[in-house]
């Protein structure tokens, strides 16, 4: 069989790219126009041509309309953070207004068109991996490259499992609304290169978690301790990665225990707190730092990179969204200083290095200045998938939940993220007083240290909790159509299996 390849594309031997398929609603994309013919025979003949269809698959994960950084945005502007300046249809008025539809072309569409391209480029990598495996041998492969081929297969599982996992949070109901009965994903785990497998129905939110969980310990099992580099240990999974998302998986489950199993892989009991195996990952004494260029500290466990030559592309890259006109980015967002807002409350103090650092004040508007790379310099701040500091609060709050009064260790794990950003403010069992007080100060800080960063929607939703209003936007409710995502109308008039929202 001969496969068409746009030149277009780096990776110009890379037989996965026609995969895009697994979505059913572009077809134009599964009859590209030829220029250049490779045949899928040999595009898994020699190491080189596997990494780079390897590398594919994150070049799609982190498109700047997925994780490269739109969805990161439309999690944290959904809640009550952020105000829209610009009435930008473009830029998630839609998402922060709470007024999308099943034909909301830049998000409810694109996010889902995205994210199922990515999952169709991983398993048709997957696929071709399993199909060709006879011919990894000695002289053109190394003699352990069976090795190699599984530490692909963690990765490919890995992201597979990021991807589906991403799609839950906006498309379905949360885990804790029917314990994951209510529906959940169309679950494509083969890949398609046509659109002869369209029709699929969804399966219940519990059996995709249940597929997340199981990419995630397979994936556990086969990647790498250590991907030998600063660069590659931030922007390629390791094993690291996947017992941290899995604690993040764990909590938006409510699954407390295994949270605290997961966590312990990685989080001693004790400071200083790192890592005691593969990538020593740890909390950074400076939050500014873990932030600077070129953002790759061992806090960061996970973010997708971009250079000059690779951008996030127009209107998705953060600096955009949340820097100010004059001062690298496009004012779409400032913080919400009105009542309710962070930056109005009173545990954000002023002191606090993440305000100091991170706040930016241009005019009567405070702006969020956590991804320094604005205009006219390229917008290359890598988009954040995953830190220490979570791996860390996902731990002291799952210790929370699921012990009496106010747990030690949950209160050392809080007040070490808190305290290398506000000292003064370090928290006291007395003055906590009660688990409850105990969980409402982990989750408040986790609105502080993860501002921007995508995580403020996931908190929201996985608690099944109202999103708050702001301005003259009215709080959504869980009961209320809004709360969750339409499925997009493209999958919908093309999957004939599927149900709407």
């Amino acid at each position: 069989m001969n496969i068409s390849i746009t030149n277009k594309v780096a990776i110009a031997v890379c037989w996965s790219f026609l995969a895009v398929g697994t979505f059913a609603c572009q077809p134009d994309k599964l009859n590209p126009k030829p220029e250049i013919l490779f045949s899928d025979k040999v595009v898994f003949s020699s190491p080189a041509r596997i990494e780079l269809q390897a590398n594919n698959m994150y070049a799609y994960v982190k498109s700047g309309t997925f994780l490269g950084g739109r969805f990161q945005i439309y999690n944290d502007i959904r809640a009550n953070d952020f105000i829209n300046l610009r009435s930008n249809g473009v830029t998630g008025t839609g998402v922060w207004n709470h007024t999308l539809t099943e034909t909301s072309q830049n998000d409810v569409i694109n996010t889902w068109g995205a994210a199922y391209q990515a999952i169709n480029q991983i398993n048709v990598f997957l696929d071709g991996l399993d199909a060709n495996a006879s011919k990894f041998v000695a002289p053109v492969f190394p003699a352990d490259y069976a090795n190699k081929a599984n530490n692909y297969r963690g990765e490919g599982r890995l992201l597979r499992a990021l991807c589906y996992y991403s799609l839950l949070q906006l498309y379905a109901r949360p885990y804790v609304d029917g314990n994951g009965s209510k529906p959940g994903l169309p679950l494509r785990l083969k890949g398609e290169v046509d659109d002869k497998n369209n029709d699929l129905a969804r399966s219940s939110v519990g059996e995709v978690y249940t597929q997340i969980l199981a990419d995630l310990d397979f994936a556990e099992k086969n990647l790498p301790l250590n991907n030998g580099s600063a660069p590659l240990n931030v922007t390629r999974a390791h094993r690291n990665t996947a017992i941290a998302l899995k604690t993040r998986v764990y909590l938006s489950m409510a699954k407390y225990d295994d949270v605290i199993r997961e966590a312990n892989k990685l989080v001693p009991a004790t400071g200083p707190f790192v890592a005691p195996t593969g990538v020593p990952n740890a909390l950074n004494a400076s939050v500014a730092a873990v932030f600077a260029v070129p953002q790759e500290t061992t806090e960061s466990i996970l973010s997708f990179p971009f250079t000059s030559q690779d951008q996030p592309g127009t209107q998705n890259q953060l600096a955009f969204y949340y820097l100010p006109q004059g001062g690298g980015g496009n004012g779409e967002y400032s913080l919400n200083s009105g009542p309710g807002g962070i930056l109005s409350n009173p545990a954000w103090a002023a002191a606090d290095a993440r305000r100091t650092n991170f706040v930016l004040v241009s005019g009567t508007e405070s702006y969020l200045k956590k991804y320094p790379t604005g205009a006219p310099n390229p917008y290359t701040d890598k988009a954040p998938v995953m830190r220490y500091a979570e791996v860390m609060l996902n731990l002291a709050e799952a210790r929370a939940r699921t012990t009496p009064g106010v747990d030690p260790q949950a209160l050392l794990l809080l007040n070490a993220v808190r305290g290398r950003s506000n000292p003064a403010g370090v928290y006291t069992a007395a003055g906590l007083s009660s688990a409850t007080g105990l969980i409402d100060a982990i989750l408040l800080e986790r609105r502080i240290e993860f501002l921007g960063e995508g995580i403020r929607n996931i908190d929201l939703m996985r608690l099944n909790a109202t999103i708050p209003g702001k301005g003259s936007v009215s709080a959504v409710a869980p009961s209320d159509l809004l709360y969750v995502w339409p499925i997009p109308f493209t999958e919908l008039a093309t999957n004939k299996l599927m149900t709407r929202n």
